[in-house]
């Protein structure tokens, strides 16, 4: 393991457990796994896993219980808006809304996302709020970005034309 983890690694790890939550592999109320225990099977710091898991907190999917842990929250956890959400939340909430629209296929693969200003206008916050939801999904290569055209659903990778 290299002495630095990637930039970007903690949203592989979100992504990776928010699949087992999201697969029914992590059911609502189950304990998360330690973050000693994830920090071996990821081979990642303790930063990085907190930087994942406060991803997942953020989008309502676990939350952390005094004296247990982490664990899944349930279907009307997941619905409840706090009543003041940061920048940092109201990113991670636009971006969790726009992950969902692309997973569930509302939005397939070549599909353009809304544009910064129409996030600005749905969600009511600032446009680097919405440029951060929409670099938060390039990120996790769900998204690329074509310059002077926009934000698109990745298409699947072929290995054959």
């Amino acid at each position: 393991m290299s002495p630095r983890t990637p930039w970007g690694t903690y949203h592989q790890i979100a992504e990776s457990l928010r699949a087992r939550i999201t697969s029914g592999d992590l059911a609502p109320e189950d304990a998360l796994p330690s973050e000693a225990a994830l920090r071996e099977e990821f081979g990642v710091s303790r930063t990085t896993v907190r930087r994942a898991l406060a991803e997942l907190e953020a989008e309502r999917l676990i939350k952390a219980l005094p004296g247990t842990g982490r664990v899944v929250c349930t279907a009307e956890e997941r619905k409840s808006v706090p009543a003041e959400e940061t920048p940092l939340a109201q990113y991670r909430r636009i971006a969790a809304d726009l992950r969902e629209l692309i997973t569930s296929g509302h939005l397939a693969p070549g599909d353009a996302l809304p544009s910064e200003a129409a996030l600005v206008e749905q969600y009511g916050v600032s446009r680097g709020t919405a440029r951060q939801a929409l670099s938060e999904l390039e990120g996790t290569g769900l998204v690329v970005a074509v310059h002077g055209k926009g934000r698109f659903v990745k298409r699947a990778e072929t290995t054959a034309g």
